[in-house]
């Protein structure tokens, strides 16, 4: 079985309000790239990845007349995907859902939230992901209020084999300061946008510890915005988002896996893989970060899965196909991650 995530950029501005997808000469939302150019783009990317199941990071929006459901599988239709059954958690206001493409003639999905429902109040335990988080991350005895600006997509999946297993969404708060206007305003606003995502990353990894303590079979999947030696703030706090979320320095039946965050954790500086690519304008060159991870449970990992990051300069597939080189780098400014896996019972 092959799993995927994949964050495509501003996919919601290819669709109109009826879900159907606006093949045209118009702009995009990705820079000098129109409609019909991104739509072909994504449509050959996800033929390629032939996946059972994709977890899309910044699918259509779902509010007012918009339906995720709707749009993603009118694209499905048009692109004749196999994976062609959508699903989507709590919505949010960003525009940016997170919801799964799947196959339904090989496995079931259904949104499957854990926790408690809060008030405005919330709960210092893990409540459900629509919910409210009190915590304090540092020394001032102050508690904060957290909330998702994306909720995580909880997906109870079972294969048609029986086989079950938890699969995890996520697309994590950036710690990007938009907005800030001078030196000063920049400091402040990422170290308020990390300890946000750090409070996001201690909430989801309650969750995770918990379906590894009923041994569950876990997948979390996604963009975690974040992964060692990211920013110059994360020394204030200790440790990356992706460290906490894979329960580094906890017992081992309790830590998840995923080979390229263990490399970047292992060797910050040096040789990394990279699952993004975005333009600075005011250096005029681009950045590549690690953003996108598929990590696993320890009873997973030992089912000896194959991850793949399809980064057209990186994996020589898909360097070597022209077509697929250029689709990836029109697509979007992340790349796919998959995960095959024999799940057989």
């Amino acid at each position: 079985m092959r799993l995927a995530s994949y964050n495509i950029e501003w996919f919601n501005a290819l669709f109109d309000d009826d879900g159907q997808l606006l093949e045209d000469d118009g702009w995009s939302a990705r820079y000098n790239v129109t409609r019909a150019q991104q739509i072909t783009a994504i449509g050959i990317v996800m033929t390629a990845l032939d996946a059972d199941a994709v977890m899309i990071i910044e699918a259509p929006d779902h509010s007012g007349s918009r339906a995720t459901v709707r749009a993603l599988e009118t694209f499905a239709e048009v692109m004749q995907l196999r994976a062609r059954r959508a699903l989507v958690g709590f919505a949010n206001d960003t525009q940016q859902e997170i919801a799964l493409l799947y196959d339904p003639d090989v496995l079931s999905a259904v949104h499957d939230p854990i926790g408690a429902e809060t008030g405005k109040r919330g709960t210092h335990d893990a409540p459900r992901f629509d919910g409210v988080f009190r915590i304090d991350l540092d020394i001032d005895a102050t508690e904060d209020l957290v909330r998702f600006s994306k909720p995580p997509l909880e997906v109870a999946l079972r294969t048609h084999d029986g086989v079950a297993v938890r699969l995890i969404g996520v697309h994590l708060k950036s710690k990007a300061p938009h907005g800030a206007v001078d030196e000063a305003e920049v400091m402040r606003m990422a170290i308020a946008n990390r300890r946000k995502q750090l409070a996001q990353a201690v909430w989801l990894r309650e969750r995770i510890r918990g379906h590894l303590e009923a041994g569950e079979a876990l997948i979390v999947m996604g963009d975690m915005n974040d992964g060692p030696g990211l920013d110059e703030y994360e020394n204030l706090f200790g440790r990356s988002s992706v460290e906490i979320i894979l329960g580094d320095g906890e017992a081992r039946n309790l830590r998840l896996y995923d080979p390229h965050a263990r490399g970047a954790l292992e060797q910050k500086i040096g040789v990394a893989h990279t699952s993004a690519r975005f333009y600075l304008a005011h250096r005029k060159r681009y950045m590549q970060a690690l953003l996108d991870y598929i990590m696993v449970s320890p009873d997973l990992r030992a089912r000896h899965p194959v991850w793949r990051i399809w980064h057209p300069f990186d994996d020589p597939k898909c360097w070597g196909n022209a077509d697929l080189r250029e689709a990836l780098l029109t697509a979007s400014d992340h790349f796919p991650v998959t995960l095959d896996i024999d799940l057989a019972s």
